[in-house]
């Protein structure tokens, strides 16, 4: 326990924390908890190994604790509660006071997310199947209607998810600059298309042909499902494709969520194959998370569990690996905490549907599932990381001279149409009934 001591007396700053060891000894860090609305923090540790392994290397060490039941957080707190308080009181340390210490350790980790980034054509598939291809129904469960499985556009913090999302997709397709007059002449490409809810709104908002390609067989299966439910089969398309294996001229190309599954090591693949794909004036846009600083590596815990062979680039790398293969970078913007409000809304809906995960899966999944989601809300939060948003050119006279385009067909965008409303909603259900 002295390690873990060691690390929270240095780290906790503001509130309480009470830790009670397996053996039943308290340890308390912290002036107090004024401002705590709750009362402090009270957290077990069941296991005698579980300090050990959680002061060893704290990101792997806390998230396994958790879900093997070893550390239990006491109510009316949970695992966020916990998460969040000890990242903000240790907010100056950054994510770094999470990561392995000692020179040894972080070269070894580095090293390690290295090798797990290279991604050739199977293992991508495999990865891909990995974090995309569990039950339908889980995604159902957390999501918005549209099953955007990325950032929702957080105008201001009190929209509801369904409205952040579809302000997201507005915002990006105004970044294409495609109009209502030469959308339905153009095709599009959407690397990595999720569930299908960017193609479709490209294809209902401007008319634009699609073609969405992804890696994980039920995306796909779904994408081609909504496309023949909507009755536009024949003008959004969805393949069971790498994008390496595509051919052919489009006049846009889109990656949401993307380049995080790459690997820094096919970055220059990545733009050499987009450079070819696209036309001469075409445009290419780009969001996926970031790093507010410079090249790091994914922490063990999550390429375990979460994102095998997953990257989260630093815009340096972004942008020097880009300029390589031709392409001119029109447009950066960097979306600080849009996410941290997005994940807190996924983490809310998991908990709602505690019950029926664990019998989806089992208690250990629930749990991974929590720290997954709160872990990545403090990286938002109170950590460095950030969403970037890219627009890429290949001829300068693709887009207008300034951004006035981008923000008035967004405003344009948002005034469309209607979020839906989320159909596992409480207040909707009750409602309906």
């Amino acid at each position: 326990m002295w390690l873990l001591d060691k690390f929270l007396g240095r780290a906790i700053k503001r509130g309480r924390l009470v830790v009670t060891d397996h053996d039943g000894k308290t340890y308390e860090y912290g002036p107090g908890p004024e401002g705590m609305e709750r009362g402090p923090l009270r957290i077990r540790l069941t296991h005698r190994k579980a300090a050990a392994h959680i002061a060893t290397y704290p990101q792997m060490g806390a998230g396994e604790a958790y879900m093997w039941g070893w550390l239990v957080v006491e109510e009316p707190h949970d695992i966020r509660d916990m998460v969040l308080f000890v990242t903000m009181n240790a907010k100056k340390l950054g994510d770094a006071s999470l990561r392995p210490k000692g020179p040894l350790r972080k070269a070894l980790q580095r090293a390690i997310a290295k090798l797990d980034g290279i991604n050739l054509r199977g293992r991508a598939r495999k990865n891909a199947e990995h974090t995309y291809n569990l039950t339908r129904r889980l995604y159902e469960l957390f999501l918005d209607e549209d099953r955007q499985y990325t950032m929702g556009y957080h105008r201001t913090t009190d929209v509801s998810l369904e409205k952040a999302q579809l302000d997201k997709k507005a915002h990006i397709a105004a970044k294409l600059n495609i109009t209502p007059e030469n959308g339905p002449g153009m095709r599009v490409l959407d690397i990595g298309c999720g569930w299908g809810g960017l193609a479709l709104y490209l294809h209902r908002t401007y008319g634009c042909e699609v073609l969405g390609v992804a890696l994980a067989p039920d995306q796909i299966a779904f994408c081609k499902e909504r496309a023949e439910a909507a009755g536009v089969a024949d003008k959004v398309q969805f393949e069971l494709m790498d994008y390496r294996d595509v051919e052919g001229q489009f006049d846009r190309i889109t990656s949401v969520g993307l380049l995080e599954h790459v690997g820094t090591v096919h970055y220059p693949q990545f733009f050499a194959h987009t450079n070819k794909l696209l036309k001469p004036d075409g445009v290419m846009f780009s969001h996926c998370c970031g790093r507010a600083g410079p090249p790091g590596f994914t922490d063990a815990w999550t390429r375990k569990y979460i994102f095998p062979g997953g990257y989260i680039p630093a815009l340096s790398e972004l942008v020097t690996q880009s300029e390589r293969f031709g392409w001119q970078v029109m447009d950066v913007e960097a979306m600080r905490f849009h996410y941290s409000h997005t994940l807190e809304e996924w983490y809310r809906r998991t908990v709602m549907h505690k019950d029926e995960l664990v019998e989806m899966y089992d208690e250990t999944f629930y749990r991974m599932w929590q720290f997954y989601l709160a872990g990545a809300e403090q990286s938002f939060r109170h950590g460095m990381m950030v969403n970037w948003q890219l627009v890429y050119v290949k001829d300068r006279a693709a887009i207008p001279m300034t951004r006035d385009f981008m923000y008035e067909e967004s405003a344009r965008l948002r005034e469309l149409e209607e979020p839906p409303v989320w159909h596992l909603d409480p207040a909707f259900k009750q409602a309906a009934e």
